[in-house]
């Protein structure tokens, strides 16, 4: 069953909401974004949070030290970096799931993958956060599911296509499950609902 994160959250009631859905992975953005979330109030929503949900944290290009400070505090489970980290970068993290996000925009995009050892690959646009989707057509060249996490512009009109067509590991939403950029319960629901209905029988 392809596993779901929920990303960007900010809020008390963000975290509600997950409690109740229960997505495999929650998302904290602690990169320059209109979702972006300081590490102390990150910390105050974590202590609401469910045990069964993993903590991601998403990253640009931050300083090590600084993730690893954050990471610690809030005992995240699962990094996830989107800039122009390197292996000798990512290598500094023992102990963490690590995530590095690919931008695809064209067939070759996806032979960055090459270039690193970690645990799983997040496919995304190349403008991180735009909501838009790639086209998942430029996905040619045979990739591993187990090692793939499906993002940007997901919906709950397209996420069941992605599953089908690329077989992937799990799925990353964020402006997908929003109102007003803000995290919409029944859009939440109706989005892991869809995925999980998926696998049934």
């Amino acid at each position: 069953m392809s596993k779901v994160k929920i990303c960007g959250i900010r809020r008390p009631e963000d975290i509600e909401y997950i409690n109740e859905l229960q997505p495999d992975y929650m998302g904290f953005v602690f990169a320059k974004s209109k979702r972006r979330i300081d590490k102390e109030h990150a910390f105050i929503l974590t202590k609401n949070l469910s045990e069964n949900i993993k903590k991601v944290g998403v990253f640009v290009d931050e300083d090590s030290k600084t993730v690893l400070e954050i990471a610690e505090k809030l005992k995240l489970q699962v990094l996830q970096f989107h800039g122009e980290e390197n292996q000798e970068y990512i290598d500094k993290f023992k102990g963490y799931e690590i995530w590095k996000a690919l931008r695809i925009n064209n067939s070759e995009s996806i032979s960055q993958i090459r270039n690193y050892t970690c645990d799983k690959f997040l496919l995304d646009n190349s403008i991180a956060g735009s909501g838009e989707k790639f086209d998942w057509n430029l996905i040619k060249e045979k990739i591993q599911g187990a090692s793939i996490m499906l993002a940007g512009g997901l919906t709950n009109k397209n996420v069941e296509q992605g599953i089908l067509q690329l077989k992937p590991y799990g799925v990353d939403v964020s402006s997908g499950v929003e109102t007003d950029g803000f995290k919409d319960y029944k859009k939440i629901k109706d989005f892991i609902r869809k995925v999980r209905k998926l696998h049934e029988g």
